[in-house]
Protein backbone atom coordinates (compact mmCIF):
# COMPACT_ATOMS: atom_id res chain seq x y z
CA UNK A 1 0.00 0.00 0.00
CA UNK A 2 1.35 3.66 -1.02
CA UNK A 3 2.58 5.86 2.05
CA UNK A 4 0.06 8.18 2.46
CA UNK A 5 2.41 11.42 3.45
CA UNK A 6 5.98 11.90 2.58
CA UNK A 7 7.36 13.55 5.90
CA UNK A 8 7.28 11.40 9.11
CA UNK A 9 8.32 11.82 12.41
CA UNK A 10 7.48 15.80 12.27
CA UNK A 11 8.94 18.40 13.88
CA UNK A 12 8.92 20.01 10.55
CA UNK A 13 8.83 23.55 10.00
CA UNK A 14 6.34 22.78 7.47
CA UNK A 15 4.25 20.99 9.22
CA UNK A 16 0.87 20.06 7.55
CA UNK A 17 1.35 22.98 5.27
CA UNK A 18 -0.79 24.10 2.31
CA UNK A 19 -0.27 25.20 -1.05
CA UNK A 20 -2.40 28.46 -1.59
CA UNK A 21 -4.16 28.82 -4.73
CA UNK A 22 -3.72 32.34 -6.57
CA UNK A 23 -7.08 34.19 -6.26
CA UNK A 24 -8.73 35.69 -9.36
CA UNK A 25 -9.22 39.41 -9.80
CA UNK A 26 -11.76 40.95 -11.60
CA UNK A 27 -11.55 44.36 -13.20
CA UNK A 28 -14.76 47.32 -12.93
CA UNK A 29 -14.97 49.76 -15.26
CA UNK A 30 -17.14 52.33 -15.28
CA UNK A 31 -18.89 54.48 -18.03
CA UNK A 32 -18.96 58.06 -18.86
CA UNK A 33 -22.31 59.15 -20.23
CA UNK A 34 -22.54 62.91 -19.84
CA UNK A 35 -21.70 63.56 -23.50
CA UNK A 36 -25.73 62.43 -23.56
CA UNK A 37 -28.12 65.00 -24.50
CA UNK A 38 -30.42 65.48 -22.19
CA UNK A 39 -33.55 64.86 -24.99
CA UNK A 40 -31.77 61.98 -26.67
CA UNK A 41 -33.62 59.03 -25.45
CA UNK A 42 -31.17 56.95 -23.30
CA UNK A 43 -33.19 53.46 -23.99
CA UNK A 44 -30.77 52.60 -27.20
CA UNK A 45 -27.87 53.60 -25.16
CA UNK A 46 -28.90 51.13 -22.05
CA UNK A 47 -29.61 48.43 -24.03
CA UNK A 48 -26.48 48.33 -26.38
CA UNK A 49 -24.49 49.03 -22.41
CA UNK A 50 -26.82 45.90 -20.95
CA UNK A 51 -26.20 43.97 -24.60
CA UNK A 52 -22.48 44.65 -24.01
CA UNK A 53 -22.11 43.76 -20.37
CA UNK A 54 -23.90 40.34 -21.34
CA UNK A 55 -21.99 39.14 -23.95
CA UNK A 56 -18.32 40.43 -21.73
CA UNK A 57 -19.98 38.09 -18.98
CA UNK A 58 -20.46 35.41 -21.29
CA UNK A 59 -17.32 35.49 -22.53
CA UNK A 60 -15.80 35.80 -18.75
CA UNK A 61 -17.80 32.94 -17.86
CA UNK A 62 -17.08 30.51 -20.86
CA UNK A 63 -13.38 31.12 -20.12
CA UNK A 64 -13.28 30.54 -16.87
CA UNK A 65 -15.09 27.23 -17.64
CA UNK A 66 -12.25 26.36 -20.44
CA UNK A 67 -9.59 27.14 -17.61
CA UNK A 68 -11.24 25.26 -15.22
CA UNK A 69 -12.08 22.14 -17.81
CA UNK A 70 -8.89 22.31 -19.00
CA UNK A 71 -6.69 22.24 -15.33
CA UNK A 72 -8.56 19.50 -14.35
CA UNK A 73 -11.25 21.37 -11.91
CA UNK A 74 -15.21 20.87 -11.85
CA UNK A 75 -17.48 22.48 -9.63
CA UNK A 76 -19.99 19.34 -10.07
CA UNK A 77 -21.19 18.13 -6.57
CA UNK A 78 -20.15 15.17 -5.83
CA UNK A 79 -21.19 11.74 -5.32
CA UNK A 80 -23.03 11.40 -2.20
CA UNK A 81 -21.36 8.66 0.50
CA UNK A 82 -22.88 5.52 -0.78
CA UNK A 83 -24.44 6.06 -3.80
CA UNK A 84 -22.79 4.06 -6.79
CA UNK A 85 -20.26 4.78 -9.58
CA UNK A 86 -19.01 2.29 -12.11
CA UNK A 87 -16.50 3.36 -14.75
CA UNK A 88 -14.51 1.06 -17.04
CA UNK A 89 -10.42 2.08 -17.27
CA UNK A 90 -8.90 1.18 -20.51
CA UNK A 91 -5.65 -0.84 -21.11
CA UNK A 92 -2.86 1.69 -21.36
CA UNK A 93 -4.63 4.64 -19.09
CA UNK A 94 -2.50 6.91 -17.54
CA UNK A 95 -3.62 8.68 -14.43
CA UNK A 96 -4.43 11.77 -16.21
CA UNK A 97 -6.85 9.64 -18.16
CA UNK A 98 -8.40 7.96 -15.07
CA UNK A 99 -8.45 11.40 -13.38
CA UNK A 100 -10.71 12.86 -16.06
CA UNK A 101 -12.76 9.71 -15.07
CA UNK A 102 -13.38 9.77 -11.89
CA UNK A 103 -14.00 13.53 -12.19
CA UNK A 104 -16.63 12.96 -14.93
CA UNK A 105 -18.19 10.65 -12.37
CA UNK A 106 -18.04 12.96 -9.77
CA UNK A 107 -15.93 10.77 -7.36
CA UNK A 108 -13.18 13.54 -7.28
CA UNK A 109 -13.57 16.82 -6.99
CA UNK A 110 -10.79 17.55 -10.02
CA UNK A 111 -8.33 15.11 -11.87
CA UNK A 112 -5.70 17.46 -11.06
CA UNK A 113 -6.09 16.92 -7.67
CA UNK A 114 -6.26 12.88 -8.41
CA UNK A 115 -3.04 13.06 -10.84
CA UNK A 116 -0.83 14.72 -8.31
CA UNK A 117 -1.32 12.29 -5.35
CA UNK A 118 -0.82 9.30 -7.82
CA UNK A 119 2.51 11.37 -8.45
CA UNK A 120 3.32 11.61 -4.67
CA UNK A 121 2.41 7.85 -4.39
CA UNK A 122 4.88 6.96 -7.39
CA UNK A 123 1.93 4.28 -8.20
CA UNK A 124 1.49 5.56 -12.11
CA UNK A 125 2.78 2.38 -13.29
CA UNK A 126 0.46 0.24 -10.52
CA UNK A 127 -2.61 1.64 -11.49
CA UNK A 128 -4.89 -1.65 -13.46
CA UNK A 129 -7.45 -1.55 -16.29
CA UNK A 130 -10.53 -2.81 -16.11
CA UNK A 131 -14.22 -2.20 -14.92
CA UNK A 132 -14.72 -0.96 -11.30
CA UNK A 133 -17.82 0.51 -9.31
CA UNK A 134 -16.80 2.55 -6.84
CA UNK A 135 -18.86 4.34 -3.96
CA UNK A 136 -18.65 8.00 -3.07
CA UNK A 137 -17.27 9.50 -0.61
CA UNK A 138 -14.22 7.21 -1.19
CA UNK A 139 -11.26 9.23 -0.44
CA UNK A 140 -8.47 9.73 -2.91
CA UNK A 141 -5.99 7.16 -1.45
CA UNK A 142 -8.69 5.07 -1.18
CA UNK A 143 -9.58 4.91 -4.90
CA UNK A 144 -6.01 5.09 -6.07
CA UNK A 145 -5.73 1.82 -3.55
CA UNK A 146 -8.09 0.14 -5.42
CA UNK A 147 -7.31 0.71 -9.11
CA UNK A 148 -3.79 -0.28 -7.44
CA UNK A 149 -5.34 -3.90 -6.51
CA UNK A 150 -7.80 -4.29 -9.63
CA UNK A 151 -10.90 -4.66 -10.58
CA UNK A 152 -12.24 -7.51 -8.74
CA UNK A 153 -13.55 -10.13 -10.53
CA UNK A 154 -17.18 -11.79 -11.05
CA UNK A 155 -18.49 -12.87 -7.05
CA UNK A 156 -14.89 -12.06 -5.99
CA UNK A 157 -13.82 -9.62 -3.08
CA UNK A 158 -10.67 -7.83 -2.89
CA UNK A 159 -9.66 -6.00 0.20
CA UNK A 160 -6.22 -3.84 -0.62
CA UNK A 161 -3.51 -3.59 1.98
CA UNK A 162 -3.94 -0.30 4.25
CA UNK A 163 -7.52 -0.40 4.25
CA UNK A 164 -9.68 0.21 7.56
CA UNK A 165 -12.31 -2.38 8.81
CA UNK A 166 -14.86 0.29 7.81
CA UNK A 167 -13.69 0.20 3.86
CA UNK A 168 -13.51 -3.31 4.10
CA UNK A 169 -17.00 -3.11 4.87
CA UNK A 170 -17.51 -1.22 1.69
CA UNK A 171 -16.45 -3.24 -0.30
CA UNK A 172 -17.80 -6.09 1.06
CA UNK A 173 -21.41 -4.70 0.59
CA UNK A 174 -19.98 -3.82 -3.31
CA UNK A 175 -18.71 -7.65 -3.79
CA UNK A 176 -22.15 -9.05 -2.25
CA UNK A 177 -24.72 -6.56 -4.17
CA UNK A 178 -25.39 -5.64 -0.76
CA UNK A 179 -26.94 -9.16 0.31
CA UNK A 180 -24.02 -8.90 3.05
CA UNK A 181 -24.26 -5.13 3.83
CA UNK A 182 -21.11 -2.40 5.49
CA UNK A 183 -23.61 -2.25 8.67
CA UNK A 184 -23.49 -6.19 9.09
CA UNK A 185 -20.04 -6.77 8.20
CA UNK A 186 -18.83 -4.31 10.59
CA UNK A 187 -21.29 -5.97 13.33
CA UNK A 188 -19.93 -9.34 12.61
CA UNK A 189 -16.25 -7.69 13.04
CA UNK A 190 -16.73 -5.60 15.87
CA UNK A 191 -15.37 -8.17 18.89
CA UNK A 192 -12.42 -10.41 18.31
CA UNK A 193 -13.31 -11.89 21.80
CA UNK A 194 -16.50 -13.54 19.65
CA UNK A 195 -13.98 -15.44 17.60
CA UNK A 196 -10.70 -15.74 20.11
CA UNK A 197 -11.37 -19.69 20.76
CA UNK A 198 -11.18 -21.05 16.65
CA UNK A 199 -8.12 -18.23 16.18
CA UNK A 200 -5.77 -18.02 19.17
CA UNK A 201 -3.69 -14.95 18.03
CA UNK A 202 -6.52 -12.86 18.80
CA UNK A 203 -6.13 -13.42 22.53
CA UNK A 204 -4.59 -10.45 22.85
CA UNK A 205 -7.00 -8.12 21.31
CA UNK A 206 -9.81 -8.80 23.87
CA UNK A 207 -13.03 -7.46 23.17
CA UNK A 208 -11.85 -4.70 20.30
CA UNK A 209 -12.64 -5.06 16.70
CA UNK A 210 -11.03 -7.18 14.33
CA UNK A 211 -9.39 -3.73 12.56
CA UNK A 212 -5.99 -5.23 11.42
CA UNK A 213 -6.67 -8.94 11.08
CA UNK A 214 -9.22 -8.96 8.04
CA UNK A 215 -6.15 -9.78 5.68
CA UNK A 216 -5.79 -8.46 3.01
CA UNK A 217 -6.49 -10.63 -0.57
CA UNK A 218 -8.93 -11.73 -2.59
CA UNK A 219 -11.78 -13.88 -1.74
CA UNK A 220 -14.70 -15.39 -3.44
CA UNK A 221 -17.90 -14.44 -2.45
CA UNK A 222 -21.58 -16.61 -3.14
CA UNK A 223 -25.30 -16.45 -2.66
CA UNK A 224 -24.20 -18.30 0.80
CA UNK A 225 -21.90 -15.52 1.88
CA UNK A 226 -22.75 -14.05 5.10
CA UNK A 227 -21.02 -11.53 7.34
CA UNK A 228 -19.86 -14.00 10.00
CA UNK A 229 -18.40 -16.44 7.40
CA UNK A 230 -16.79 -13.60 5.72
CA UNK A 231 -15.15 -12.82 9.00
CA UNK A 232 -14.01 -16.18 9.72
CA UNK A 233 -12.31 -16.42 5.94
CA UNK A 234 -10.27 -13.67 6.63
CA UNK A 235 -8.94 -14.49 9.95
CA UNK A 236 -8.24 -18.28 8.42
CA UNK A 237 -5.96 -15.95 5.72
CA UNK A 238 -4.63 -14.38 8.74
CA UNK A 239 -3.45 -17.44 10.01
CA UNK A 240 -2.31 -19.48 7.31
CA UNK A 241 -0.19 -16.05 6.04
CA UNK A 242 1.67 -15.46 9.79
CA UNK A 243 2.03 -19.11 10.35
CA UNK A 244 5.86 -18.73 8.98
CA UNK A 245 6.61 -15.84 11.04
CA UNK A 246 8.14 -15.28 14.27
CA UNK A 247 7.23 -13.65 16.97
CA UNK A 248 10.45 -13.65 19.34
CA UNK A 249 11.41 -9.93 18.83
CA UNK A 250 8.39 -7.89 19.27
CA UNK A 251 7.97 -10.49 22.16
CA UNK A 252 11.41 -9.31 23.59
CA UNK A 253 9.96 -5.67 23.23
CA UNK A 254 7.50 -6.39 25.66
CA UNK A 255 4.53 -6.36 22.91
CA UNK A 256 1.82 -9.25 22.38
CA UNK A 257 0.57 -9.95 18.62
CA UNK A 258 -2.03 -7.39 19.05
CA UNK A 259 0.70 -4.73 19.72
CA UNK A 260 2.70 -6.13 16.67
CA UNK A 261 -0.36 -5.85 14.72
CA UNK A 262 -0.38 -2.18 15.70
CA UNK A 263 2.88 -1.47 14.97
CA UNK A 264 2.95 -2.88 11.38
CA UNK A 265 -0.66 -0.97 10.48
CA UNK A 266 1.17 2.34 10.99
CA UNK A 267 4.48 1.09 9.10
CA UNK A 268 1.67 -0.13 6.45
CA UNK A 269 0.44 3.42 6.28
CA UNK A 270 3.80 5.47 7.13
CA UNK A 271 6.19 3.45 4.44
CA UNK A 272 6.45 1.64 1.02
CA UNK A 273 8.52 -0.03 -0.99
CA UNK A 274 10.15 -3.54 -0.59
CA UNK A 275 9.93 -5.57 2.77
CA UNK A 276 13.75 -4.40 3.01
CA UNK A 277 12.47 -1.04 3.00
CA UNK A 278 9.28 -1.95 5.35
CA UNK A 279 12.11 -3.42 7.42
CA UNK A 280 14.38 -0.51 8.19
CA UNK A 281 11.17 1.77 8.95
CA UNK A 282 9.86 -0.63 11.49
CA UNK A 283 13.42 -0.31 13.28
CA UNK A 284 12.51 2.98 13.30
CA UNK A 285 9.39 2.76 15.23
CA UNK A 286 10.88 0.62 17.68
CA UNK A 287 13.62 2.67 18.34
CA UNK A 288 11.43 5.47 19.30
CA UNK A 289 9.22 3.47 21.61
CA UNK A 290 11.93 2.20 23.26
CA UNK A 291 13.62 5.76 23.85
CA UNK A 292 12.70 7.08 27.14
CA UNK A 293 15.03 10.19 27.08
CA UNK A 294 15.51 12.60 23.97
CA UNK A 295 14.65 12.25 21.26
CA UNK A 296 11.42 10.38 21.36
CA UNK A 297 10.58 9.82 24.65
CA UNK A 298 8.50 6.83 23.58
CA UNK A 299 6.40 9.15 21.21
CA UNK A 300 5.95 7.50 17.76
CA UNK A 301 4.78 11.07 16.55
CA UNK A 302 2.80 9.39 13.54
CA UNK A 303 0.20 11.43 11.30
CA UNK A 304 -1.14 8.19 10.41
CA UNK A 305 -2.79 7.57 13.98
CA UNK A 306 -3.89 10.76 13.98
CA UNK A 307 -5.37 10.54 10.36
CA UNK A 308 -7.39 7.22 11.29
CA UNK A 309 -8.99 8.76 14.01
CA UNK A 310 -10.24 11.88 12.06
CA UNK A 311 -10.37 10.40 9.02
CA UNK A 312 -8.64 12.98 6.90
CA UNK A 313 -5.42 14.57 6.82
CA UNK A 314 -4.39 15.90 9.82
CA UNK A 315 -3.68 19.32 10.54
CA UNK A 316 -0.69 20.17 13.06
CA UNK A 317 -2.99 20.88 15.77
CA UNK A 318 -4.45 17.32 15.71
CA UNK A 319 -1.96 15.36 15.56
CA UNK A 320 -0.49 17.28 19.07
CA UNK A 321 -4.22 17.43 20.47
CA UNK A 322 -4.58 14.86 23.57
CA UNK A 323 -7.01 12.29 22.01
CA UNK A 324 -6.86 8.85 21.98
CA UNK A 325 -5.06 8.27 18.61
CA UNK A 326 -2.55 11.04 18.58
CA UNK A 327 0.95 9.34 19.11
CA UNK A 328 2.59 13.24 19.54
CA UNK A 329 0.44 13.46 23.08
CA UNK A 330 0.96 9.88 23.87
CA UNK A 331 4.00 7.82 24.16
CA UNK A 332 3.59 3.82 22.85
CA UNK A 333 1.10 2.39 20.77
CA UNK A 334 -2.40 3.33 20.00
CA UNK A 335 -5.39 2.03 20.99
CA UNK A 336 -5.65 -0.30 18.62
CA UNK A 337 -4.22 -1.61 14.86
CA UNK A 338 -4.91 1.82 12.22
CA UNK A 339 -5.53 -0.71 9.28
CA UNK A 340 -4.74 -4.23 7.67
CA UNK A 341 -1.21 -4.19 7.06
CA UNK A 342 0.13 -6.71 4.65
CA UNK A 343 2.82 -9.48 5.10
CA UNK A 344 5.21 -8.08 4.09
CA UNK A 345 5.04 -5.01 7.06
CA UNK A 346 3.82 -8.22 9.68
CA UNK A 347 7.61 -9.60 8.61
CA UNK A 348 9.37 -5.98 9.14
CA UNK A 349 7.58 -5.75 12.25
CA UNK A 350 8.82 -9.31 13.47
CA UNK A 351 12.56 -9.16 12.29
CA UNK A 352 13.28 -5.17 11.67
CA UNK A 353 16.55 -4.18 10.26
CA UNK A 354 19.50 -5.10 13.03
CA UNK A 355 21.51 -2.21 11.46
CA UNK A 356 19.03 0.07 11.90
CA UNK A 357 17.91 -0.56 15.32
CA UNK A 358 18.84 1.59 17.83
CA UNK A 359 20.68 4.13 15.41
CA UNK A 360 18.07 5.76 13.28
CA UNK A 361 15.50 8.12 14.66
CA UNK A 362 14.15 9.94 11.48
CA UNK A 363 13.47 9.09 8.28
CA UNK A 364 11.60 10.60 5.11
CA UNK A 365 10.84 9.63 1.48
CA UNK A 366 10.50 12.01 -1.17
CA UNK A 367 8.43 11.72 -4.41
CA UNK A 368 10.05 9.07 -5.91
CA UNK A 369 9.50 6.75 -2.57
CA UNK A 370 13.40 7.34 -2.05
CA UNK A 371 14.12 7.04 1.77
CA UNK A 372 16.29 9.30 3.82
CA UNK A 373 16.91 7.91 7.53
CA UNK A 374 18.98 10.11 10.05
CA UNK A 375 20.06 9.51 13.70
CA UNK A 376 19.50 13.27 14.48
CA UNK A 377 16.86 15.92 14.31
CA UNK A 378 19.84 17.94 12.81
CA UNK A 379 20.32 15.48 10.26
CA UNK A 380 17.31 14.96 9.52
CA UNK A 381 16.48 18.97 9.15
CA UNK A 382 19.24 18.68 6.74
CA UNK A 383 18.34 15.81 4.87
CA UNK A 384 15.22 17.26 3.01
CA UNK A 385 15.88 20.84 3.49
Amino acid sequence: MPPRKQFTYSQRPNHAARSAHARGEREFRTYDTSYIRPKQSKGPIIFAIVLALVVVGGLVWGATALFGGLMGGSSAELLASGEKASLTVAEGSGAQAIGKQLQEARLVPSATDFTKRVSELGADAKLKSGAYLFVGGTSVDDLIAQIIAGPVSAGGLTVPEGVTLAKTAELVAQATNGKVTAEAFTAAASDASVYAAEFPFLASAGTNSLEGFLFPKTYSVGDGTTAESLVKTMLAQFQKEIATLGWSYPESQGLSIYDAVKLASIVERESSGDEPVRAKVAAVFYNRLATQGEPSNGFLQSDATTAYEVGHDPSAEEVHAQTPYSTYANPGLPPTPICSPGLDCLQAVCAPDQEALGKYFFFFFDKDANYFFSETYEQHQKTFS
